[in-house]
């Protein structure tokens, strides 16, 4: 803590104005919009699920028929090794959304009646 002598107040400052103009300018707002990334978020979520989705296929040891939407759209895991993949990815994704809507209904109700 030092004391300024012509102006009588004490200086809070931790590096004890030792910085540079330069080194102050660092600092100075560029005037640039920051990035948005919440495109490269959903993406990263997106693919991280995908490879987890990946990785538990590896972990079946048992032929497993599953089926798209309808009975007669079905597949075999020995197979269909992309669409078994593809449909542990929707299933987790089904979990995941149907958890998140859970939440922001539990919410809502929650925040109406002030729970």
């Amino acid at each position: 803590m030092d004391i300024d002598d012509d102006a009588k107040k004490v200086i809070w400052s931790l590096q004890n104005n030792k910085r540079t103009a330069e080194e102050r300018k660092v600092f100075e707002p560029t005037g640039k919009k920051p990035m948005n990334r919440n495109l490269v978020y959903v993406l990263s979520a997106l693919g991280i699920t995908f490879l987890l989705s990946f990785v538990l296929t590896l972990f079946t040891v048992e032929v497993v028929d599953f089926c798209f939407l309808l009975d007669s759209y079905c597949f075999n895991s020995d197979e269909n090794p992309i669409a078994f993949i593809f449909y542990i990815f929707m299933n987790g994704w089904i979990i995941i959304l149907s958890v998140a809507v859970a939440y922001l209904i539990g919410k809502k109700i929650g925040d109406r009646f002030k729970i």
